[in-house]
């Protein structure tokens, strides 16, 4: 697992780790009528690269801050916000190959391994090539007891539905922006895991290939 191009990030300081995204400006060049009713699933892309820009308004309409009050682009039960934001990054301008994760209050991006994992990936989840063929992917990935500390078992459920919010917004944006994802949820969740590290208690629940179509 992570071998190849991996580096040792406890090796790199925090300046290298770390990469400030763009400010997300909307370019209004498609309504919200209009993305819902061009939204499809794609599964083939070009192979063109997408521009950093695009990878920060993607993410801004998953997990970023719309609000003073600290609210989020997507609704979450009693704002308790259980999830994190992963991008595995393969042709992306501007950003080395690599795992991030998002941080939405900074508006950044911090990376945890360098090297292209979007073949791995891809393997992990059952060979889909629309995961190996995309110019990155975004992974979310909940931690259940943020929700079910305040909802109890019915917080479960409640994650799942900001799953679908979060999932949704990304794919309006994408097809604002004129690029094509689609929503993976088959996925060996042990081997999601492993790949990307991820902090105990942390789920990964839904996978979105992006590309250019």
């Amino acid at each position: 697992m992570m071998t190849s191009v991996l580096f040792l990030l406890a090796s790199c300081s925090e300046g290298d780790r770390l990469v400030e995204l763009p400010e997300p400006v909307p370019d209004g060049g498609m309504s919200v009528e209009e993305a819902i009713e061009a939204r499809r699933s794609v599964r083939e892309y070009s192979g063109g690269t997408v521009t950093l820009e695009e990878l920060s308004r993607l993410l801004q309409s998953a997990q970023g801050i719309t609000s003073y009050r600290g609210l989020r682009a997507a609704p979450s039960a009693g704002a308790t916000y259980p999830f994190t934001i992963f991008v595995v990054t393969g042709n992306v301008e501007d950003l080395p190959a690599g795992i991030y994760s998002y941080d939405p209050e900074g508006g950044s991006l911090e990376m945890k391994a360098a090297g292209f994992y979007l073949d791995e990936l891809a393997s992990a989840s059952l060979g889909q090539q629309c995961i190996a063929s995309a110019a990155l992917t975004v992974v979310m990935a909940a931690d259940y007891s943020v929700t079910t500390s305040v909802y109890g078992e019915r917080g479960i459920m409640y994650v799942h539905m900001e799953a679908g919010h979060i999932s949704q917004n990304i794919y309006l944006q994408a097809t604002a922006m004129g690029l094509g994802t689609v929503a993976v949820g088959a996925f060996d969740e042990a081997e999601v895991r492993e790949l990307l590290e991820l902090e105990q208690g942390l789920t990964p629940l839904y996978l979105m290939p992006v590309g250019r179509t």
